[in-house]
């Protein structure tokens, strides 16, 4: 197997970040460079401390290159001392590319106790990247078995956590099979399973390899670290795989980033905008790479030391996939939408799941081919970040930033696919009723909004209840937000399913049962937490413009999305948008109810032609309910008649003594389109019009042509719902009498 460079190689020179580039033999001799001397007035104490720090850092990687013989920890101090400058420069600013091979063959070659190798294998941390050949060798120790398995355990461990941050793969994943052989260790099995999981490609999976798994599966039982890669193994290669493995796992691999989780967000925390790479060039763009964590690392060419000759070879590479109709495509040399249409059965999909989410080129890619083995692993990765991340879950957790970018990606990327991730639902389900409504309340309630369509019957426990204690016990910003995610959510539920729904009924029943349930679940909860909501923010005007936005998709649900469902508002939400003392509010109202008309309707007939079967019938008490409401519309804004004949158990009807006692002139018109409250700056500014000498605004002189002359007033102010419900609901007898017309459907 050829490598880029021996181990018995003479060392390149150690290239330390700084804010500009240093000379490192002037450095060596102690001199300066002249870019050095030009910034020397200018040095801060924190500059001389990094230089400082520097130089301990030569002085350390020289000493661990150079020393040969067993050295014990005890005897000397010149050990501790390189130890502690080792330790200190990771902990501060990260170790730069060239140190990572002479202190991973020291760790490794057992020269030094493991209390030693212990402490250097914890200070790896990187400062940018990890050269691929400082591995490479590093495995190629592993296998000469000279270090101790706690020390084999660990460095599988760090080789997990900084898998990302490895420049390149390709040696890497040909090393895959001496991997494979630590699988009969038991200790090191699965940390070797995480490692194969992660360098798995389709070319790996081989029948000997799921012998040798399956032999293990019998033999140690059902680990969830097998079963991981059995599972992937199957994804890639269903006919060599063939026995039935349990379904999704919430956790395939425990945790290995403990040691160094916490000390790289420390340092690339510092690190922020002093990177020392001179230029990143990610898919598509050229600009600075991101400092964020792991999770948020992007699909990056690393500019080394060598950057313009790796760029060109890149290039040359490019040139010859493109060619070459038979070598898979990596993914690293994706820039342009046309070379994903040229090379998308050949794409080698990254192992760094987290820059698939802020790839519009492989976000394409997993709509156009819907690879299994990509969903798992983006499952198995998100739900371990979610769940460890999860500032709310995590005590002492001051990273909620950083969540929250996260969380923004995630829903960025479930807009751009249209729709949501396993991983983020289950996430959704298990921490929402920890959830306090307040940290990274915007990105939580825009997963909400993609939770994938299903018939489970336990959406009451896992979503609507927690929802239900936060809306009732937050600030009205929190209950118009949540009902904003609510709507968006019926909608994603009704667009994933508009296309299915033009298939013959016969062949969806079950499905078109459960979305119909589900989703009539879904409006009967945002109509009872609407109401309860309504009552406690003393029917807020602002909190009702987003049930009706709720109710606009709801009266739609027949023509627009096909799906056989109706349900009208509860009285709790009608009747204070009727009484509304806002304009925007009433006219949504009477659109919503023009709509509903439009529908049933429209259902009526295709039911009474019998053009096609129809499954599902909308049953009378619809039809009996939106009658009852119109009876109570007409009679408020037309005919002021509302308190005689409104039917509806809930609805205005009262006695004509009780009305007496209210000392109210004119009772009976007081909610017509002329008096209503929501209508009266509209009634005023007309007189204003037609009778400017007249400043005692006499209502009254709104009748005959005068009432024609104000409806056509009103229509030009942009009140659209009450044109269309008032020309769909209401037969004018002539212009100076009017009547509500029977609106039975």
């Amino acid at each position: 197997m050829q490598r880029r460079r021996s181990s018995k190689t003479p060392k390149q020179p150690l290239s330390i970040p700084n804010k500009s580039q240093t000379d490192l033999s002037a450095w060596r001799k102690g001199g300066k460079t002249d870019s050095e001397k030009s910034l020397q007035n200018n040095q801060s104490a924190g500059d001389q401390k990094c230089e400082s720090q520097e130089g301990s850092l030569e002085q350390a990687l020289s000493y661990f290159q150079k020393v040969q013989d067993s050295v014990a920890l005890k005897k000397t101090t010149v050990v501790q001392e390189h130890l502690d400058a080792v330790e200190s420069t990771a902990l501060e600013q990260g170790l730069p590319p060239e140190g990572f091979e002479i202190l991973l063959k020291v760790v490794l070659s057992g020269r030094f106790a493991d209390t030693v190798n212990t402490r250097l294998l914890k200070s790896l941390i990187p400062a940018s990247v990890i050269p691929e050949n400082s591995v490479v060798t590093a495995v190629s120790w592993l296998c000469v078995g000279k270090c101790s398995d706690n020390i084999q355990m660990l460095f599988l461990k760090w080789l997990i956590t900084m898998f990302d941050f490895i420049d390149h793969k390709e040696q890497l994943n040909a090393l895959y099979g001496f991997f494979f052989s630590f699988l009969q260790y038991e200790k090191l099995c699965p940390y070797v399973c995480h490692v194969l999981y992660l360098l798995t490609r389709k070319e790996n999976v081989r029948p000997f390899r799921i012998r040798i798994l399956l032999d293990l599966q019998a033999k140690m039982g059902m680990q969830s670290h097998l079963q991981a890669l059995l599972s992937l193994y199957k994804l890639f290669c269903p006919e060599q795989v063939t026995i039935t493995l349990p379904g999704k796992m919430k956790t395939y691999f425990k945790n290995s980033e403990g040691p160094w989780k916490a000390v790289i967000t420390a340092v690339r925390q510092r690190n922020k905008g002093t990177s020392p790479l001179s230029q990143a060039v990610f898919l598509g763009t050229s600009q600075p790479q991101s400092r964020k964590r792991k999770w948020n690392a992007q699909l990056v060419i690393p500019a080394s030391s060598s950057s313009t000759k790796h760029l060109d070879e890149d290039r040359e590479k490019s040139c010859f996939y493109l060619c070459s109709p038979n070598e898979s495509f990596p993914v690293e040399q994706l820039q342009t939408f046309p070379q994903l249409l040229q090379n998308i059965h050949r794409l080698e999909f990254p192992s760094q799941m987290g820059s698939v989410l802020t790839n519009p080129l492989l976000l394409h890619y997993m709509n156009c081919v819907k690879d299994e083995s990509i969903y798992l692993r983006l499952y198995y990765w998100m739900g371990q970040r979610l769940q460890e991340e999860c500032t709310w879950c995590v005590v002492d957790n001051p990273h909620e930033e950083e969540f929250r970018s996260f969380l923004e990606t995630a829903y960025k990327a479930e807009c751009f696919l249209q729709e949501g991730f396993a991983a983020c639902e289950e996430f959704l389900y298990k921490t929402l009723p920890l959830w306090d409504g307040v940290c990274c309340r915007s990105e939580i309630l825009g997963l909400v909004s993609w939770i994938p369509l299903s018939s489970f019957s336990d959406i009451k426990t896992y979503l609507f209840d927690p929802l239900a204690q936060l809306f009732f016990t937050s600030s009205i910003y929190f209950k118009c937000s949540v009902l904003e995610s609510l709507k968006e959510l019926l909608q994603n539920w009704l667009n994933s399913r508009v296309f299915q729904m033009d298939l013959e009924i016969s062949s969806v029943n079950t499905t078109l049962s459960g979305l119909v349930n589900v989703v009539a679940e879904l409006v009967h909860f945002v109509g009872w937490i609407s109401t309860v909501g309504l009552r406690l923010e003393n029917n807020s005007t602002f909190l009702l413009y987003f049930i009706l936005d709720f109710y606009g998709t709801v009266c739609d649900m027949y023509l627009k999305y096909n799906l056989p469902l109706l349900i009208m508002p509860p009285a709790g939400v009608f009747y204070p948008a009727l009484l509304s003392m806002d304009s925007v509010n009433l006219n949504h109202l009477c659109y919503i109810m023009y709509r509903y008309r439009a529908n049933l309707v429209a259902a009526k007939e295709n039911e009474l032609s019998k053009k096609k079967i129809l499954q599902y019938k909308f049953s009378n008490r619809t039809y009996q309910e939106y009658n009852q409401y119109i009876i109570a519309m007409v009679g408020c804004l037309w005919t002021s008649s509302a308190f005689q004949k409104d039917i509806h158990p809930q609805g205005l009807r009262m006695d004509d003594k009780l009305l007496s006692k209210t000392a109210v002139k004119e009772v009976k018109t007081s909610f017509n389109i002329v008096y209503h409250p929501a209508m009266m700056g509209y009634s005023i500014k007309f007189l204003q019009q037609i009778c400017p000498e007249d400043t005692t605004f006499n209502f009254k002189l709104i009748k005959g042509k005068k009432w024609d002359w104000y409806l056509e007033y009103l229509y030009s102010q942009g009140l659209k719902g009450l044109k269309v419900f008032i020309e769909s609901s209401i037969s004018r007898v002539s212009q100076a009498r009017s009547k509500a017309g029977n609106v039975e459907v």
